[in-house]
């Protein structure tokens, strides 16, 4: 039989092999013994070849004998070669060894591993198939709730939040059943994507409509407040009897909420109880404002000047404490901000009196001003004169800065600023950055004197009182007070 060359390809439809499947073709048992090799004989005359024909027909026969090379027929074992289909060729014999005979049949591992493939197979099918639902719920699908909703719960809203990041936490407080119910609801509402930060009053188990439309609704945002400039802690009287809310009462309202039915309002008389029994340190009063603050001559105005300006989100459900103490933390950043330090401080001032300088140049002037009635406030001081302001007078009043009755400024007291000589002993208002700034900052000039003298608050200013004196009739005659 001939011999198969070894690097011969396997032809196509052969099977893969396995590791049971015997040794390689050049180990192919077979079962005919191998014939032992002789000696090369030198060829007898006549005899057969013993190898295939070499050279020409006529060279062969001259070496081998007359008609040798005809009668060499090995090569028609060849001539179906490229017929030949390996499907057809018997499977060779395995021969087993007699001791495996003794011992009983081999153990079945054939079977183990078809049993093992096909649990295998059938977890990959399992992964598959719930990867393809995950992936289909992500892309195509999502969980909603049906419905408005049911009881009150309060979500917060980050700075920055996307509308992604809200739907997660609508989700994660169980508002709607998936964030994307909320995503998918809103696409199309521009309101959406104008979510600003803070607190909403929402429902648990709302549809992704529902939570859209009642998350833009006014109504459902609590919590929030804004501090202006210019604004004390206790209510001002207006002239015409009107009231302006103080930082008391604007601290209040924003506390409030209706959740299922209870209200969350922490009363003004509860907030001003906390700030006159608290420990200013433990509720983030800045180091160089406690001593002076907790001085102060009337405890319920310790804080005074000590709550920057700008917009606080109350969350409704805090105590007073916890209420103040985050909102005093918020102004100590803001007025740091502001660069009011203890190494940043007025001319010869601590940090504390340049917050009362600041707050009086507030109520005083307008922003144009600032700077100018900052200097004035500096150069009274440095001449110790007294200040003779009527807003400090009308602080302890509760009422705007206008002008003072003569029987008011013959009070005594500590805000009163025509009998007292120097600061008074705390803020007056909430200052701006503008007027922190102009403390530290002041002007450059030698005005003593200043009156309101245009009608838009614009002042006159006078470094000698006559020059005061005329400011004062010129404007006086122009209506302007």
């Amino acid at each position: 039989m001939p011999a198969y060359a070894q690097d011969e390809a396997p032809r196509p439809g052969r099977r893969r092999r396995h590791e049971d499947d015997g040794p390689l073709p050049d180990e192919r048992p077979t079962d005919v013994l191998p014939a032992i090799q002789e000696a090369p004989l030198a060829r007898r005359p006549g005899a057969a070849p013993s190898s295939p024909p070499q050279g020409s027909e006529e060279e062969y026969n001259e070496i081998f004998g007359d008609d040798a090379y005809d009668d060499y027929d090995e090569y028609d074992d060849y001539e179906d070669y490229e017929d030949y289909d390996d499907e057809d060729r018997a499977e060779p014999e395995r021969i087993e060894d007699e001791r495996s005979e003794r011992q009983g049949p081999p153990p079945k591992k054939r079977k183990k591993k078809r049993a093992l493939g096909w649990i295998a197979a059938l977890t990959v099918l399992v992964l598959l198939a719930g990867g393809a639902y995950y992936g289909f719920t992500e892309i195509f699908g999502y969980e909603d709730y049906e419905g408005t909703g049911e009881s009150d719960v309060l979500v917060q809203v980050e700075k920055g939040d996307s509308t992604s990041a809200i739907g997660n936490r609508l989700q994660a407080a169980g508002v709607v059943a998936s964030g994307k119910a909320f995503v998918k609801a809103g696409e199309d509402n521009t309101a959406v994507s104008r979510l600003q930060q803070g607190y909403y009053v929402m429902k648990t188990k709302m549809s992704g409509a529902s939570a859209v439309e009642k998350m833009i609704a006014p109504a459902s945002k609590v919590g929030q407040v804004e501090i202006r400039p210019y604004t004390q802690f206790h209510d001002i009287t207006q002239p015409d009897g009107k009231v302006t809310p103080g930082v008391y009462t604007l601290l209040s309202k924003a506390s409030c909420a209706d959740l299922n039915g209870t209200s969350t309002c922490l009363p003004v008389e509860e907030l001003r109880k906390t700030i006159e029994t608290a420990d200013l340190a433990k509720l983030g009063v800045p180091a160089w404002a406690v001593e002076p603050a907790t001085k102060a001559e009337h405890k319920d105005r310790r804080l005074e000047g000590l709550i920057a300006p700008g917009i606080y989100n109350i969350k409704p459900g805090w105590t007073a404490e916890e209420l103040l103490t985050y909102v005093v933390k918020a102004s100590a950043d803001r007025i740091l901000n502001a660069g009011l330090s203890e190494q940043s401080k007025g001319e010869g001032k601590s940090p504390y009196e340049t917050l009362i300088i600041a707050s009086i140049v507030e109520r005083e002037a307008v922003k144009a001003d600032f700077g100018k009635i900052s200097r004035v406030i500096y150069n009274r001081i440095d001449e110790k004169m007294r200040l003779e302001m009527d807003s400090t007078v009308n602080y302890v009043l509760d009422r705007p800065t206008l002008l003072t009755k003569p029987e008011e400024r013959e009070k005594a007291g500590a805000y009163n600023t025509y009998k007292s000589v120097g600061l008074p002993p705390t803020p007056i208002a909430v200052p701006s950055a503008e007027a922190i700034q102009a403390a530290l900052k002041p002007a450059a000039g030698e005005w003593i004197f200043f009156v309101k003298c245009e009608k838009n608050g614009l002042s006159c200013f006078a470094v000698t009182n006559d020059e005061h004196n005329k400011n004062r009739l010129d404007a006086q005659k122009r209506g302007v007070y």
